[in-house]
């Protein structure tokens, strides 16, 4: 008995042995495994956030995002004005101021192909029977499209619009009327009114039309003097209103059957009407202007876009 607890007692320190080496040897496996999930999670990480930085092609590679586009315009149809002088036929100039015909007076400018104007005037003296007084201005003025101000058309267009506007709120005017008009380009408008001065009373016709990306503004008055009556207003519309239609077809004419692109679409450099839309010359003013019967052997003010 004895015997056996002594061997007992003796294997007992063996046995305390081997279990701390066994404690020891697992208590070491634990940080290890503990490490190597560690360095899973981080592997996956690092891909999760180079996938969020950059798309991944099929190749491997990172692909770049895409540009914008650059803005662009429709290009302007008309790229050139006609002589603003030769707009109307010798015919229509003999109806219109049939004293006047070789009276033309060409208005200055800058650039030709985006602004121009003409005009004319004629005094009919019968002496002590009286006279009748005519005058007739014709301005162009061309818009060019641009990435920044828009299409040339668009442009024409609001100008087009103040102008019309502008014609209405001359000082003075009487019996103003406004009447739209059809078949004569994209848009056009006639207003016509009584100015009355010292001559006389004239009756005034301003007619405006856009054609494209164009402004085609046409004045056109008539008075009695020194007791000549007076003229129909009527007639004298309608005659504006003819005379337009011959200068949209001349402006058309000019660039050809279909126009003629002035540059390429969102990249044209603007004229100097792309810079103004409108004339230095406030039009409404300058037809505020009756010519009298003392200056009729000059060409009176007009309303030049030059």
């Amino acid at each position: 008995m004895q015997r056996a607890a002594q061997r007992d007692d003796s294997a007992q320190p063996s046995q305390r042995a081997k279990r701390l080496r066994r404690a020891l040897v697992c208590a070491a496996a634990v940080p290890a495994v503990l490490i190597t999930a560690a360095c899973s999670s981080d592997s996956g990480d690092s891909k999760a956030e180079s996938g969020a930085g950059s798309t991944q092609s099929a190749g491997g590679g990172s692909t770049p995002p895409s540009a914008s586009a650059s803005p662009t315009v429709e290009a302007a149809a008309y790229g050139k004005l006609p002589d603003a002088c030769a707009v109307l036929s010798k015919k229509s100039l003999e109806d219109l101021v049939p004293k006047g015909v070789k009276s033309a007076k060409k208005g200055s400018s800058d650039d030709p192909s985006s602004r121009g104007s003409c005009s004319w005037n004629s005094l009919d003296n019968n002496g002590v029977k009286g006279s009748q007084f005519r005058w007739l201005t014709v301005s162009l003025l061309r818009f060019d499209s641009d990435a920044a101000r828009g299409s040339g058309a668009d442009q024409a267009h609001a100008y087009f619009t103040r102008q019309a506007k502008d014609v209405q709120s001359v000082d003075g005017a009487k019996n103003t009327k406004v009447v739209p008009l059809s078949d004569t380009g994209a848009e056009a408008t006639a207003v016509r009114y009584d100015l009355k001065k010292k001559e006389g009373l004239f009756k005034q016709q301003t007619v405006v039309a856009r054609v494209e990306n164009v402004v085609v503004t046409l004045d056109y008055n008539g008075a009695g003097l020194a007791g000549e009556k007076t003229p129909d207003a009527e007639d004298l519309t309608k005659a504006a209103q003819k005379a337009l239609k011959e200068v949209v077809a001349s402006v058309s004419a000019a660039n050809g059957a279909g126009g003629a692109a002035s540059s390429p679409s969102g990249s044209s450099e603007p004229s100097e009407p792309s810079k103004s839309a409108s004339p230095s010359k406030s039009p409404s003013k300058a037809a505020s202007k009756a010519p009298s019967a003392s200056a009729s052997s000059s060409a009176p003010p007009s309303r030049s876009a030059a």
